[in-house]
């Protein structure tokens, strides 16, 4: 593939590095090929970098899944707030037993 200087395909070379003739409705559909590859690759690197993004000590506590970490963050507000909470705090999460609130205090 030849590239211009928008980083744009222009043409397509052989071995021999001689310009293939294609059509123009061709180049189109390569064009649109590459677009969509690209579209698809940026859209699943946003969601890897999202997914580190949220990733918290909370991930890492048995008992706690997304919907418990999601309350906790959003009833003390930070992985600070729910260290300072008292287990019986912790408990009046919905979901948050005493067992799950213990296990959060002794790994944070």
């Amino acid at each position: 593939m030849v590239k211009n200087d928008k980083h744009r395909t222009k043409a397509l070379i052989d071995e021999q590095r001689h310009e293939i003739k294609l059509s123009q409705r061709l180049m189109n559909k390569i064009t649109e090929f590459q677009d969509c590859v690209h579209d698809t690759a940026i859209s699943y690197h946003k969601k890897l970098r999202d997914k580190q993004i949220t990733k918290s000590l909370l991930d890492e506590i048995e008992g706690i899944g997304e919907a418990k970490k999601k309350k906790l963050l959003k009833e003390f507000g930070s992985i600070e707030g729910i260290k300072r909470a008292k287990i019986e705090e912790l408990t009046k999460v919905p979901g948050i037993t005493r067992k799950i609130a213990e296990n959060i205090k002794s790994n944070l």
